[in-house]
């Protein structure tokens, strides 16, 4: 299946976690990635996403929700940062004001999606970091 872009994406060789609680959102991510053969990894919270990713030195790329249960995503991204520098964070929320995205980055994300998330939003992060 081609993308919205015009060509497919096989991202086959490559692994995402994905750290999102509201379910929809998890549930079209997922199908929006399947048609790229992405791996996904997907929590619900900040501190999972954190031992996921100790635990996972092949991931690819974090899709970090800000608002999280628990341990927010900011905070999340920023334990990451500790002994992670170079994995591409981006953050995904639905607060895309200026100042909101500046702390995301101060935070340690790469780059932000505003929600609701673009199919070639998506696809054009992905292909940037990924």
């Amino acid at each position: 299946m081609e993308s919205e872009l015009g060509f497919k994406f096989d991202w086959s060789s490559k692994k995402v976690l994905i750290v999102e609680d509201d379910t929809f959102s998890v549930e079209y991510l997922i199908e929006v990635l399947s048609e790229t053969n992405v791996q996904t990894i997907v929590t619900k919270n900040g501190l999972e996403a954190v031992e996921i990713v100790k635990n996972t030195p092949d991931l690819s790329l974090i899709l970090m929700d800000i608002q999280l249960p628990g341990l927010s995503g900011d905070k999340a991204t920023e334990r990451i940062r500790e002994f992670n520098k170079t994995i591409p964070i981006i953050a995904q929320t639905a607060h895309a004001m200026s100042n909101d995205r500046e702390r995301y980055l101060k935070a340690g994300c790469n780059d932000y999606l505003a929600k609701p998330i673009l199919i070639t939003d998506l696809f054009l992060k992905l292909k940037k970091y990924i």
